[in-house]
């Protein structure tokens, strides 16, 4: 891996908000594609926080820094990425879910879709289950992107695909899950649809339910 991709990482884990902006332009002046910083630099970066947190090493102080951190990164990317072609591509909604306030994987993924033709309603952090089946049968909206970053959050992924359930739309409604505290194991326990490893995989599997129903 090139070591400029390594000093986002770097940055994002140590809390370096005045270094990212140089650090993140050095990268492109080096011909990286966004999404390759993005993916290798940010999302990485981000993981090491949440893994540090988990162990108790970081608290939430440091987890919000680092959040900050990569905003600043992304400020910068996203000037870069080219908007996809293909527009209108429908509506998705994405939360992350009770019990977590990390948002900058999902605004990562909103971010992309965005780019990719679709349109967002972006619900938050801390978003308890019953707001997203509110959501969900106001907007008629047929994909559910759910972020997790704490793998001791995650549970409340099953009671949103339950209450889903419950309502008679399980069938209609697809639930993408991803972020550091998921798995694909998880989706199937939890009874999701899809699971993203990186936030640059969202495009992908979104396209692929969506153009499934």
């Amino acid at each position: 891996m090139k070591a400029s991709i390594v000093a986002v990482q770097e940055a994002i884990d140590e809390l370096e908000i005045d270094k990212i902006e140089n650090i993140v332009k050095k990268c492109l002046d080096e011909g990286i594609p966004p999404l390759e910083i993005i993916e290798n630099g940010v999302s990485k970066g981000l993981d090491i926080v949440g893994k540090k947190f988990e162990t108790g090493e970081y608290f939430l102080a440091e987890l919000v820094m680092a959040g900050e951190v990569a905003k600043a990164a992304m400020a910068i990317i996203e000037k870069k990425i080219e908007p996809g072609e293909s527009r209108g591509k429908g509506t998705v909604i994405l939360a992350t879910i009770e019990g977590d306030l990390h948002d900058i994987g999902k605004n990562i993924v909103g971010m992309l879709l965005g780019a990719n033709g679709y349109e967002i309603i972006d619900l938050g952090t801390d978003v308890p289950p019953s707001k997203i089946l509110e959501t969900v049968k106001k907007s008629n909206i047929r994909l559910v992107g759910l972020s997790a970053l704490l793998s001791t959050t995650a549970g409340k992924i099953k009671e949103v695909v339950d209450s889903l359930a419950e309502a008679g739309l399980k069938d209609t409604v697809k639930v993408i899950i991803g972020g550091a505290g998921t798995s694909e194991k998880m989706m199937e326990e939890m009874g999701a649809d899809a699971y993203g490893e990186t936030a640059i995989q969202a495009v992908t599997i979104f396209d692929q339910l969506g153009g499934e129903m």
